[in-house]
């Protein structure tokens, strides 16, 4: 599992997938997310500007990513 730690108060799904490397741009993250391939705490979630907080975790390519506050 990787995680990613909050440098603000939120992340959006798009700008998740691209800074852990699983897209290699914002275009990519649109056509993959309107597609249904990536999960939400365990739903489809298909806008990319999803806002994404602490314990948030996602599902995208097998890989799971878990949301952390930048305190914790």
């Amino acid at each position: 599992m990787k995680k990613l730690i909050l440098r603000s108060e939120y992340i959006t799904l798009g700008q998740l997938l691209k800074a852990v490397g699983l897209v290699s741009d914002g275009v990519e993250a649109k056509i993959r997310i309107q597609n249904g391939e990536a999960l939400v705490n365990g739903e489809e979630e298909l806008r990319r500007g999803r806002k994404l907080y602490d314990g948030d975790k996602v599902l995208f390519e097998g890989e799971e990513i878990l949301v952390l506050d930048k305190k914790a």
